[in-house]
């Protein structure tokens, strides 16, 4: 029986093992089939186009449909061939020359070159071209550098970079980087999000909103076929059904477990995994105007919060506290001498004093849920608890995903003071330059959304990104780390530990640092 029809009847049954589930309310006694992997996600994706999105969520979809010229290499964040077999660097660190892979097509049958791989780059970065009005394109950012690409010949591309550009091979194996076919961009237009072709180990079936997007086996694929005959994906918000729903069966894979749900799967019949990465959770603090535009009031924030009880009681011990902007999973980068601000009420009503607040009023946009937010509902809850204990006068907002993303990510200005967020980044330079530079607020294109400005910031990270050395950025990013944790724009919350339970029915399955889902090596019994 095809896989469409187990989707549309939306029933299954052990005995014929061909009929699938999509509906929330599964029988305890539910049994997914053989070969077909059910993962629970956290939310609805916005979009399957991999140059429109920038949640995790959404990526770990994409990561199984789609390939880029390199990928990380399993279990690192080191960057390996993928559809590209090879490249050569120039002296002067500004021309990258791809050699390509031959006789891939994309699951609509048309053929991968040098050309698609120059339309994907000219879509998202030209804004006269053609096909650039099926954006947004959110995460360009990663190749700003990029020039001009060339086409050298069929199975050769070059890029050529305004200037060296140390994590443009990183970048190129994120998500943003991955390659789609121009084919169905041009059949498709601003719909390709929601009928995408790519050249992964499965291809797009269905998406049927709020109920699962369905990939089935690509056996063509140019690195082997994949063990799972299909993967539905099935987005399912709150934690609490998502753990119900693991337990009843109805799912094989749960990401993002609840830190207080995990002994709940403590049999030998699941498995949990656990997987650090460059992680950091922080609040958004709207630093443009309201009582956060005080950088006394920030400090204050900082002070009032108790990290370490969100940590060990709210988080279980799956995360420890945040120092500042850098993950320490980026230990060649990692500002070892930082110290995370300590729990100091005392210390915060004092800064409140000092800047003349009495009992500020703050905003705070929470999440029911979304990717590496850990359990922002109860986390939301506890630092509200926090911060009224020393004075602010806090009111929570609550957001479904997508539409928390789409009130923050366009900035807090004349909506809220605070807001929760959470990335996994590729490598030390993405989420500042993205999210704390001056050039990158919401107007000008990046993710800014509280509006922080520091020149000595801007020059640091605008250096680092050209430096060759990495002893050299290092020392940059290092300095970076001190300036932006003595301003705090942010209030830095805890570096998480990814996790994920599968049931025994589930080989194969790992956790990568990159908090990407790669699973065309995953056996389903």
């Amino acid at each position: 029986m095809q896989l469409m029809d187990w989707t549309r009847r939306g029933l299954f049954s052990a005995a014929s093992a061909g009929l699938l589930a999509l509906g929330l309310g599964l029988p305890a006694t539910a049994q997914t089939p053989p070969g077909v992997l059910v993962v629970g996600q956290i939310a609805e994706p916005k979009a399957l186009d991999p140059a429109a999105v920038t949640a995790v969520n959404d990526f770990r979809i994409l990561m199984n449909v789609f390939d880029g010229l390199v990928r990380y290499k399993s279990g690192t964040l080191e960057v390996e061939p993928a559809l590209a077999t090879g490249w050569e660097i120039s002296e002067d660190g500004t021309e990258y020359t791809f050699a390509l892979r031959d006789g891939v097509t994309f699951h609509d049958g048309s053929a991968f070159n040098a050309d698609v791989v120059k339309f994907n780059f000219d879509r998202m970065l030209n804004e006269d071209h053609p096909f650039h009005d099926t954006g947004p394109f959110p995460l360009s950012f990663f190749f700003s550098a990029v020039e001009n690409v060339e086409v050298v010949d069929p199975l050769t591309v070059r890029f050529t970079l305004n200037a060296p550009y140390a994590p443009f091979l990183s970048n190129l194996a994120y998500p943003t980087g991955l390659i789609v076919s121009q084919a169905a961009v041009e059949q498709h237009g601003a719909d390709f999000g929601r009928n995408p072709s790519g050249t992964g180990p499965f291809h797009f079936v269905e998406w049927r909103s709020n109920e699962a997007v369905v990939v089935e086996r690509n056996p063509d694929h140019w690195d082997g076929a994949p063990a799972l005959d299909a993967v539905v994906f099935r987005p399912i918000t709150d934690a609490n059904t998502r753990t119900a729903e693991m337990l009843a069966g109805g799912i094989d894979l749960m990401v993002e477990v609840p830190p207080v749900a995990l002994s709940q799967f403590q049999s030998d019949a699941y498995t949990v995994s656990e997987q650090a990465g460059p992680h950091v959770w922080f609040l958004i603090l709207n630093a443009k105007e309201g009582p956060f535009a005080e950088k006394a009031v920030r400090q204050a924030a900082n002070y009032a919060v108790n990290k370490e009880a969100l940590v060990n009681d709210v988080l279980e011990g799956t995360a420890e506290v945040a120092a500042g902007p850098t993950p320490p999973a980026f230990a060649w980068a990692y500002n070892e001498s930082l110290e995370p601000y300590p729990y100091d009420p005392e210390k915060a009503r004092a800064l409140l004093a000092e800047a003349g607040m009495e009992n500020p009023a703050v905003t705070f946009f929470v999440t029911e849920g979304g990717s590496g937010m850990l359990d922002p509902i109860a986390m939301g809850t506890a630092i509200q608890a926090d911060l009224q204990a020393v004075g602010f006068d806090v009111t929570i907002e609550t957001y479904e995903w997508n539409t928390f993303l789409g009130e923050v990510n366009p900035g807090l200005e004349g909506k809220a003071d605070m807001a929760e967020m959470a990335w996994m980044t590729n490598d030390p330079d993405t989420l500042p330059f993205l999210a704390l530079r001056t050039e990158a607020w919401p107007d000008k294109g990046g993710f800014n959304s509280g509006y922080y400005s520091n020149p000595k910031v801007d020059e640091l990270l605008e250096t680092a990104r050209t430096a060759t050395d990495q002893d050299e950025r290092a020392r940059l990013y290092k300095e970076m780390q001190e300036i932006v944790q003595e301003d705090a724009p942010w209030v830095f919350v805890a570096n998480w530990k990814q996790n994920a339970v599968t049931s025994d029915k589930v080989e194969n399955f790992q956790l990568e640092p990159s908090f990407f889902l790669l699973l065309k090596d995953v056996v389903k019994n």
